[in-house]
Parts: C-alpha cells; sequence; structure tokens
C-alpha cells in the first residue's frame, strides 16, 4: 500500500468516525427527550388511575339508596 492510499483510508475512517459520532449524539438526544415524555404520561396515567378511582367511588356511594335522603312528602 501506498502512503497515498493509507492517507486516504485514514480520512474515509476520520469522517465514518465523525458522522458516528453526529448519530450517536442525535440518538442519545431523543432518547433523552422520549424518556421525559415517558416520564410525564406515566405520572399522567397515575393521576388518571386516581381519578378513576375516586369517581368510581363517589359512583358507588351516590348509588346507594339508604345514603340518599328520603323524598319529600305532599
Amino acid at each position: 500500500m501506498t502512503i497515498e492510499k493509507i492517507e486516504a483510508q485514514l480520512d474515509n475512517l476520520e469522517m465514518q468516525l465523525t458522522f458516528q459520532e453526529d448519530t450517536i449524539n442525535s440518538l442519545n438526544k431523543l432518547v433523552t427527550e422520549q424518556t421525559q415524555q415517558m416520564t410525564e404520561m406515566q405520572k399522567q396515567i397515575r393521576w388518571l388511575g386516581k381519578r378513576l378511582k375516586q369517581m368510581q367511588e363517589n359512583q358507588s356511594t351516590d348509588s346507594d339508596p339508604a345514603a340518599e335522603p328520603p323524598p319529600p312528602h305532599y
């Protein structure tokens, strides 16, 4: 191999390395953003679950006829 071919291969490898580093940084940023989004969605799901449970508990106490006041008599 000549010096020119070795230098060309080295330049090519350096370009590939630079491209791969850029790709890794972009993917890392994307993964970080998605992790933050998933964390926020998990918080929202937990809140919705609690809210749904509260609504179900309120509905079950509302449907209990013994818990209702007697109707007015005319």
